[in-house]
């Protein structure tokens, strides 16, 4: 029944409007089979609104609090927050050491932060999520609860992922 609606209303779309509905599509299936392989490891999926802004702002002070706003104005951080890797100015590992952190490290309830949405995902049970969960997400920091390490996949093949923890991140100064 609800196909039959959806094929009339593409019926009344012209090609351009019905490659636009195509193209939703194939989002909505994209976050369906994430969540779903994340539903199938035991994971339970929780968008927190409230709370979002504080988790992100900790996220941001405890990655990017050393760095002056000059340096996220050069590096164009307001874009994308994961430019502080890209531009080297915080260590990270990347590519396959990234992966492989992020897959040894200890992991029960974490946070998933997009790249300009005003809400965060929490999951909680993750102990058997591992890096190729992401694969087909962009622009999303995993991190655990305290905040102590961060895991980000981007939107670009050639940059990251990355893995840093706070005790690769100097105290003072942009080192």
């Amino acid at each position: 029944m609800i196909k039959d609606k959806i094929i009339e209303i593409l019926d009344r779309l012209p090609e351009e409007e019905q490659q636009h509905v195509l193209d939703y599509a194939v989002l909505i299936e994209r976050r369906y089979q994430f969540n779903w392989n994340l539903f199938g490891k035991g994971v339970e999926i929780t968008d927190v609104f409230e709370e979002a802004e504080k988790i992100i702002a900790l996220w941001e002070y405890r990655f990017s609090s050393h760095l002056s706003e000059e340096t996220k104005k050069s590096i164009y951080y307001d874009q994308f927050k994961w430019h502080i890797f890209s531009y080297e100015k915080v260590h990270s590992l990347t590519k396959d050491e990234a992966r492989s952190a992020f897959d040894e490290i200890r992991k029960d309830e974490l946070y998933l932060m997009y790249e300009g949405r005003p809400f965060i995902t929490r999951l909680s049970n993750a102990k058997d999520v591992v890096a190729v969960d992401f694969d087909s997400e962009q622009d999303v920091y995993i991190f655990d609860t305290s905040c102590t390490w961060t895991y980000v996949h981007t939107h670009e093949s050639y940059c990251g992922p990355y893995f840093t923890s706070i005790s690769m991140i100097p105290n003072e100064g942009e080192g």
